[in-house]
């Protein structure tokens, strides 16, 4: 279902056992207890053992790094290759049967499936296995990044195109080009309080083509450009304007922002539907923009981009519009994606600076959450389930989890310096949300290494605490797979900081 977990919901064979809920499982706080300290500007845990690596002597640090031996002990580490060491999903045997794609779910309600590789969703911390992350601040060659400059010039477009060359796809050079046009302009929506834009963005010049449509709020009374939350959205404007106005609950259900809380504190609020750009369905690559530049008989290339690529290319072509329009500040702004959009908003963020700041709500598996765990979704989950999301390429993953090039920790990273908030659920177990915080702890020296501050601690949250205090955030909400009131409000008071 698009608004809800990335899984499908085929029905579960009665035969499938069901999984008892594990103690561990979910939003608590990491029990490994582990010591916080900063050396030259990088930090280093693994479970509990404390190693300080200073830049100034980075080769002789980060070979001693990779000869500490770790604990299995379920924590993730922050750097130089560490965290729990190695995938349990590697060199997994194949099903004696055909694959079971949907299983019964656990006690606390987590999908349980049988991957075609034959690997079955685990919901046990004590079962996640060891893994070792790459190293974010170690380039291909092994030199390690020591400073600002070796990761913009070096280390970042290395990371950028395994992401392009091997999980997302490369946008092609001959992506379409995008033409805007304001379709209409209401000076007094929502009772007075806003002024209520149609964009609509035509991409390509053959007709008919993709027609992407944004619905765009302004303050009413603004007196100077104002910051934006842009929402890559599954539905987009779903309630009418006045509906929105007078909090009419009976009105359809609505997956957007709250707006007269945004206008309300200087924001203006875009907002538009992802499948207007591309269609999420296994034969995608047949229409919207990825079909105006694929050959109409040849097969995909092994890098062509997958939808989540289009979908994150389509955000920036937002962003161009949002450039040329006086009332708004375009060096201000917010991209706000949930789920499968989460992985969108991560990855358009990481190839495109102009974003000024980037939330990604319940992103999971090859978005915010460590692969490597074998926690909720898996690599082969997606990669069965979903495989258009992805360039070719990613599926020689499925059941190789340990050789994948990047882990989320290097997409998140790829934001730095600009802040990301990220969050979870505790009834969302699919999407791993310790695995979600692990990854930002992971991501955490590579904002050090240029002068910003991570989360500040290896320790998971209770739920519903916030972790906001440097460019890297997190929260656990109690609830399930969705942005909730509670995470909008900690978006607005955390842009607050950067965008106002």
């Amino acid at each position: 279902m698009p608004g809800g977990h990335d899984r499908d919901d085929r029905p579960a064979p009665a035969s499938m056992p069901r999984t008892p809920r594990p103690e561990s499982a979910g939003c608590t706080a990491v029990s490994v207890k582990a010591s916080l300290r900063q050396a030259a500007g990088v930090l280093l845990i693994a479970g509990s053992i404390e190693v300080q690596l200073d830049l100034r002597e980075p080769a002789r640090n980060a070979r001693d790094a990779m000869k500490t031996p770790l604990p299995t002990v379920g924590v993730a580490a922050a750097f130089a290759a560490l965290s729990c060491a190695a995938s349990a999903a590697a060199g997994a045997p194949p099903p004696e049967s055909p694959p079971m794609p949907e299983q019964h779910s656990n006690a606390s309600g987590g999908p349980i499936r049988r991957a075609p590789t034959g690997h079955v969703t685990n919901y046990d911390e004590s079962k996640v296995g060891t893994y070792t992350l790459p190293n974010p601040l170690v380039l291909n060659d092994g030199q390690p990044v020591g400073d600002a400059s070796t990761w913009y010039r070096k280390r970042r477009p290395e990371i950028l195109e395994l992401y392009r060359e091997f999980i997302y796809g490369r946008v092609p050079e001959n992506a379409p080009k995008a033409h805007c046009a304001v379709e209409s302009i209401d000076p007094q929506a929502l009772g007075g309080s806003a002024v209520r834009k149609i964009l609509v963005i035509r991409f390509g010049d053959a007709e008919p083509s993709p027609v992407a449509r944004v619905v765009i709020y302004l303050p009413a009374r603004r007196t100077a450009p104002v910051p934006v939350v842009l929402h890559l959205a599954f539905h987009g404007e779903t309630p009418a304007p006045s509906s929105l106005a007078r909090g009419d609950r009976s009105a359809p259900p609505s997956e957007l922002g709250p707006v007269a809380k945004m206008l309300a504190r200087g924001y203006a609020y875009a907002v538009y539907r992802y499948t207007d750009l591309q269609p999420d369905t296994p034969g995608t690559r047949a229409s919207g923009v990825e079909a105006l530049v694929s050959a109409p008989t040849a097969g995909p290339a092994p890098d062509e981009w997958g939808a989540i690529s289009a979908w994150a290319w389509g955000a920036s072509r937002v962003l161009d519009y949002l450039q040329t329009d006086p009332a708004v500040d375009a060096g201000r702004v917010a991209l706000v994606g949930h789920s499968r959009l989460g992985k969108s908003a991560l990855w358009a963020g990481a190839q495109d600076p102009r974003f000024a700041l980037v939330f990604a709500s319940c992103a999971g598996e090859l978005g915010s959450a460590l692969s490597r765990r074998d926690f909720g979704e898996t690599v082969d989950d997606i990669a069965h389930n979903f495989p258009w999301w992805f360039a070719p390429n990613f599926q020689q993953f499925s059941g190789h989890w340990d050789k994948l090039p990047v882990d989320a920790h290097m997409l998140i990273a790829l934001n730095a310096p600009h802040p990301v908030l990220v969050t979870g659920g505790s009834g969302d177990l699919w999407a791993d949300p310790r695995g979600e915080f692990l990854a930002e702890v992971a991501a955490g020296p590579v904002y050090v290494l240029l002068g910003r501050k991570g989360l500040g601690t290896v320790e998971m949250p209770p739920l519903d605490v916030s972790l906001t205090s440097g460019e890297l955030a997190f929260r656990c909400h109690t609830g399930p797979h969705a942005i909730m009131p509670e995470d909008w409000a900690l978006l607005l008071d955390y842009a607050d900081r950067y965008l106002r």
